[in-house]
């Protein structure tokens, strides 16, 4: 028995991992090329890169792990049965649910695992992710200079070559645009024929030795009207210039954790719940103070002359307004007008800001089951993936890839539309969420059944009672 189980963790476990590792391999090409943008030219740290990619993997573990379970346990009963190890398990008496407990135990395991991940070190990982993603975004691209463009990327500088030398750093025909450089804040701009540029051993500056040129200065026009202003600016001509640009504005910083500490996707399960039921208590209070404003807006005095709507509709006589004189009236029809006005806007506003809360409840209460999720798809998918194996009876990276790819991308788009129906709010946060677990699960039960049942065919028997 013992044999019999460390050959079916043995044989799980090696596709298991290869797969995971390929699946996330996969997801973060993926998501590499969905941020290649970002990323590109902006002189990132090798580290950073790698960062970004160990919180962007983290993130995906709930796209790859279930994938990897799906696609391993395919081909691992698929390899059983198409080298006959099934068959001679069979043979020896037992059942294939007996053969399958010990996956079974480990995919229970797993999803506990899972489930701790995505409960203590998911938040984490979204946090950190979004915060070093937000850092690399708002980077400035590096310096690199190219003919006839002008570069923005250093703070208040607009830098055009008409010729650059990147080996050399030679520029020819250099225009500087400098915001705010010259005297009481005004414009500077500098031309030279030509130049050379370097940095500071430390990087910390860039040095632009300019030759034959000039600097053209603004002159401020203070209490001047925009149309009598004149625009005068002062000319320097100068043979050679030495300028030095601060590029503090390159550097890379990360961003205050605390920017997105506070979402949603950065909480573990009881935080979540505790926000839920804030929200929800929220929606209530406001439903509470929705009816009491309308029953105080509508049983409101008019210049004296009763409430606009009585409820005591006994109180309604025919001649209510006929007793008023014509300014009373008219001052009456006015008010009520203007009061039921107001009411309705302050309806309205109320009624938004219920459906505002429960739009973030039900986010809240999307990334609350969602982590729960996770841990339950490793479940559905191996009891899905394993009776599938044994009815195809197909090992290897073909048939088993095809279909575990197929199933896993049904499973995933009909979740992804239980999510939307949810945001959209067509859906509770439950059925929603769990709407593709309830489509696939009849599926994972007739697979075992029709596995069982073809496992405890004996294709000999009727041979031997003819015989």
């Amino acid at each position: 028995m013992k044999r019999t189980t460390r050959l079916l963790l043995k044989s799980f476990l090696g596709p298991f991992v290869i797969t995971f590792l390929v699946a996330l391999f996969f997801l973060d090409m993926q998501f590499l090329w969905v941020y290649a943008d970002e990323l590109i030219g902006k002189g990132l740290a090798v580290h950073v890169v790698l960062e970004l990619l160990l919180y962007a993997s983290a993130r995906l573990v709930n796209l790859a792990l279930p994938l990897a379970i799906l696609m391993s346990s395919i081909m691992t009963l698929g390899s059983l049965a198409e080298h006959h190890e099934l068959t001679a398990l069979k043979s020896s008496g037992m059942r294939l649910g007996r053969i399958m407990r010990p996956l079974v135990v480990a995919m229970c395991f797993v999803a506990g695992g899972a489930l701790l991940f995505a409960n203590h070190a998911w938040p984490v990982a979204n946090l950190k992710f979004r915060t070093l993603l937000y850092s690399v975004t708002r980077k400035k691209p590096t310096l690199n200079l190219e003919n006839g463009v002008f570069y923005n990327g250093i703070e208040g500088y607009a830098i055009r070559a008409g010729e650059v030398v990147n080996e050399t750093g030679a520029l020819d025909n250099v225009l500087i645009h400098h915001h705010g450089g010259g005297r009481d804040g005004a414009g500077l701009v500098i031309k030279a024929k030509r130049g050379t540029m370097r940095t500071s051993p430390a990087g910390r500056f860039l040095v632009l030795d300019l030759e034959e040129g000039a600097s053209h200065e603004e002159r401020l026009e203070p209490g001047v009207r925009q149309r009598d202003r004149t625009y005068p600016h002062l000319r320097t001509q100068f043979d050679a210039q030495r300028i030095r640009i601060d590029l503090s504005s390159l550097d890379f910083s990360k961003a205050d954790e605390a920017l997105f500490k506070r979402a949603y996707e950065m909480m573990s399960l009881g935080q979540l719940a505790g926000a839920i039921d804030s929200l929800e208590a929220e929606r209530t209070q406001l439903a509470t103070s929705l009816r009491a404003f309308g029953h105080r807006s509508m049983n409101k005095p008019v210049h004296n002359a009763g409430p606009v709507f009585p409820l005591d509709t006994s109180a309604v006589h025919a001649d209510w307004l006929a007793r008023l004189g014509p300014s009373a009236d008219r001052r009456v029809h006015d008010a009520a007008r203007d009061m039921l006005r107001n009411a309705i806007q302050t309806a309205r506003n109320q009624a938004d800001d219920r459906r505002s809360k429960r739009a973030l409840s039900d986010r809240h209460a999307i990334e609350w089951h969602r982590k729960l999720f996770l841990s339950s798809a490793c479940i559905l998918l191996f009891l899905i993936g394993a009776p599938l194996g044994a009815i195809i009876r197909k090992g290897g990276l073909g048939l088993p890839t095809v279909l575990a790819i197929l199933l896993f991308v049904l499973y995933y788009i009909i979740t992804i539309m239980g999510e939307r129906m949810v945001r959209s709010g067509a859906l509770s946060p439950a059925w929603g969420m769990w709407m593709g677990t309830m489509i696939m699960l009849p599926a994972a039960f007739l697979l075992n059944l029709r596995a069982a049942r073809e496992f405890s065919w004996r294709p000999f028997s009727r041979s031997r009672s003819a015989g």
